[in-house]
């Protein structure tokens, strides 16, 4: 039996290796290594997604967030390649979900009829909008807004794994990560990054406590929607809604961010 070349070296020095080199063998390794993590992903995401969305599906668009993750990651920046990899890996599923555009299109003109009540609201009152205001806003019940939102989140791809650009392209945030590592970022020389950065920290920070929690215990402990539900003591759905809400608020918030209103 041959020995692994390999395997006498700390993850540290594979990667410090692989940075140098980019040597296949060591990028085969971590792709075995992490092939468990892509499915752990795609677990969750499939959990919150309709029947109709194959698991091996979303397994394989995973695949390509870890090649992307493993090319980009920075040992240098003193984060752990898994938190880091789960962002990207959860990303490319999004990003294909979204590419194949499933979604369909009534829904994602009410998200976004909902989105811009909240910007109008939030830009005038100076603080989150209750669900009575923003009902008022859209002429509905505050019963019709809660089935409403119940709907987007039982179709809509929202996730915080929405992605803000900060200049070009190659150049980019997505929300999830001021939650999946809260104290990872270094500083950065683009103004309009940090700036993002820091109205995302703020408005995640200014939520309702509930759905607060729900994007806290979800993308940074890990939790399912029904876990979260057993924790907050209200049923899946619900916190289905509650994830829906919080993800729109935040996309009102660096809306308002964009057209220079903070």
């Amino acid at each position: 039996m041959v020995e692994n070349p390999l395997a006498h070296l700390s993850e540290e020095e594979l990667w410090a290796s692989y940075k140098k080199a980019k040597d296949p063998a060591i990028r085969d390794a971590f792709i075995k290594q992490y092939a468990p993590l892509v499915k752990y992903v795609a677990g969750k995401v499939a959990a919150s997604m309709p029947n109709s969305v194959e698991f091996d599906d979303l397994v394989g668009f995973g695949v390509f967030g870890l090649l992307d993750a493993i090319e980009k990651f920075d040992p240098e920046k003193h984060v752990k390649f898994k938190t880091y990899a789960v962002t990207r890996i959860r990303g490319a599923i999004f990003d294909e979900l979204r590419s194949i555009d499933w979604v369909p299109r009534s829904v994602r003109q009410k998200t976004k009829e909902i989105e811009e009540a909240i910007v109008g609201l939030e830009s005038t009152l100076g603080r989150p909008a209750t669900d009575g205001e923003i009902a008022g806003s859209l002429g509905m019940s505050e019963e019709e807004l809660l089935k409403t939102m119940l709907k987007i989140s039982g179709t809509s791809v929202l996730s915080l794994n929405d992605v803000w650009y900060s200049g070009d392209d190659s150049d980019k945030i997505s929300i999830g990560e001021s939650i999946e590592s809260p104290s990872s970022f270094n500083p950065d020389s683009s103004v309009e990054r940090e700036e993002i950065k820091r109205v995302i920290v703020q408005s995640i920070s200014e939520l309702p406590e509930k759905e607060k929690k729900v994007l806290v215990l979800y993308y940074y402990e890990d939790l399912t929607l029904k876990e979260i539900g057993q924790v907050l003591e209200v049923t899946e759905s619900r916190v289905s809604q509650l994830h829906t809400k919080a993800i729109i608020r935040l996309r009102a918030k660096l809306t308002n961010m964009r057209r220079g209103i903070f």
